[in-house]
């Protein structure tokens, strides 16, 4: 960028910021959405709870098939990338 168009574009500056900041946020954002661990742990914490008792065979079943599908997206996300 030359002098003049900096010169010329500094009053956007803060708008610029501000886009900066929001992609900042928004990556930050998918970087916890898409992170596998928490989704492993809850899988962990569900077969201890079945194992214990807490919790019968088919509510095991159907959590269990939610957060496969979960780990599904987010393997899907991580292959291929955001969709947008």
């Amino acid at each position: 960028m030359g002098l003049l168009t900096q010169l010329l574009t500094f009053p956007l500056a803060p708008v610029r910021g501000v886009g900066w900041v929001v992609d900042r946020v928004v990556e930050a954002a998918e970087r916890e959405y898409y992170d596998p661990e928490p989704v492993e742990r809850e899988l962990a914490a569900l077969e201890r709870a079945l194992l214990e008792g807490r919790i019968g065979q088919a509510v095991f079943d159907e959590r269990e098939d939610q957060l496969l599908d979960r780990l599904d997206e987010i393997a899907a996300y991580r292959r291929d990338g955001p969709a947008y």
